[in-house]
């Protein structure tokens, strides 16, 4: 049973300093399950520390691939494309991003899988994997569309599927399975997620072919071990350039963090916001764009989020919205339905959050309307067991009058253990 803790966070007069974020998440999950079905060995540097990350390779390890960690490095035994048949259930703990695109890969073998969670990842969606890769040849049983998943592995076929949602996951989830099916696979999105699924396949030495919103992947192709640093976390970031953003003084470095067109959009917002953010040391690394930044808080003014927006920007909109009080005219939020079925309804999570510190906050179904101008006071807050809301409540948390209790504060570990440590480094009482 795991114990709940409860972390109290001040209010600060500033935010100075540097932070060295750990490696992206989405790229570390992504890098973890190539390196297990490709050939020879893969270096992985600055792996993610979060548990999310480690839940992944915790599964690979069970489908027989060998791995150990040196100190920030995790070196990794490929395994092949024909894994091993698990002893026991793939534990997934709380992470629906491994549950979701490991089980393309698993759906490939010639074995049967369980996939478990926690209390939280066993009330989360999975049809929208369920659905494409039945269609593909595996058969699938679930609780109503929900974990645990038994996944009876099939030799697949290849599958022309036009993703409903758009979710970076579910397309990886079908271009890794594409890997393992006879003929090409296309999947095609309706509007453009992150391609960090089809980055790291290249650069594990698959082929892929892209054409607007479409890609294709060719089945049977082998993967070959590689040597890569994973960039700082983008969306873990964006809890200290907001934390930043809180006050006009503030000065932040944050140095080699990813800077993927289709992530980068984080940037762009807080600067047609007011934060003054420069980007030094720009390079290509395994196809994915590093960069060093230096931020200089300024007064924010608000914005709407909408659209493409919402998509792109679906992780960091948490963080956001717990800020836009402080705004000068708010932050809208629309389109962003998906919040409902994060790790928490992050949308009743934000407004309930928010109210309690005394916010006007108006809900609806695919967002929020928060007005900018209030002044929040320090209240008791749940985290709901999500990383995110714990993290974006610390962050709102630093500009309220007195002190804020965040209950459940340890769901941060889930992909950023060091959060409040970093976070209490940086802050000048």
């Amino acid at each position: 049973m795991k114990t709940e803790t409860a972390t109290t966070v001040r209010p600060a007069r500033n935010l100075r300093g540097s932070v060295s974020l750990p490696g992206d998440k989405s790229i570390s999950h992504r890098y973890a399950m190539l390196a297990g079905i490709a050939e020879g060995a893969s270096r992985l540097e600055n792996y993610s520390t979060g548990a999310d990350c480690a839940s992944t390779l915790g599964c690979m390890r069970s489908l027989g691939v060998l791995w150990e960690r040196k100190d920030n490095v995790i070196e990794v035994q490929g395994h092949g494309l024909a894994l091993t048949a698990p002893a026991r259930p793939l534990d997934c703990g709380n992470s629906g991003s491994t549950m979701r695109m490991l089980s393309g890969i698993v759906a490939g073998q010639n074995f049967t899988s369980e996939m478990v969670g926690d209390e939280w990842l066993s009330r989360r969606p999975m049809e929208r994997v369920i659905k494409p890769l039945t269609a593909m040849g595996a058969q699938i049983e679930s609780r109503e569309g929900k974990p645990p998943l038994r996944i009876m592995g099939a030799g697949l076929k290849a599958l022309d599927y036009k993703m409903p949602v758009a979710s970076a996951q579910v397309k990886t989830c079908l271009l890794f399975a594409g890997l393992l099916a006879e003929g090409e696979t296309c999947v095609e999105e309706p509007m453009r997620t992150r391609d960090h699924g089809e980055v790291a396949l290249h650069a594990f030495g698959a082929q892929l072919q892209r054409h607007r919103n479409q890609v294709r992947i060719r089945g049977g192709q082998k993967l070959r071990g590689m040597e890569a640093r994973i960039p700082g976390d983008l969306s873990g970031a964006a809890f200290f350039l907001c934390a930043a953003a809180l006050f006009p003084g503030s000065q932040l470095t944050i140095p080699h963090l990813l800077m993927s067109p289709t992530r980068a959009r984080l940037l762009d917002v807080l600067m047609q916001m007011g934060l003054h953010i420069s980007v030094t040391q720009v390079e290509e690394v395994h196809g994915e764009m590093v960069g060093s930044l230096q931020v200089e808080g300024a007064r924010l003014k608000g914005t709407t989020i909408a659209g493409a927006d919402s998509a792109a920007l679906i992780d960091e909109i948490p963080v956001l919205a717990a800020i836009a009080p402080y705004t000068e005219h708010g932050i809208e939020v629309r389109d962003a339905k998906e919040l409902r079925v994060k790790e928490s309804d992050r949308i009743a999570a934000i407004a309930t959050n928010l109210r309690l510190m005394g916010a006007q906050v108006e809900e609806h179904e695919d967002g929020l309307t928060i007005r900018g101008g209030q002044t929040l006071r320090g209240a008791e807050l749940d985290s709901f067991g999500d990383h995110r809301i714990a993290m974006a409540f610390a962050v709102a948390a630093l500009r309220a009058r007195g002190e804020t209790l965040i209950r459940g504060a340890e769901a941060a570990a889930i992909s950023y253990p060091a959060f409040f440590e970093t976070l209490e480094a940086l802050v000048e009482g």
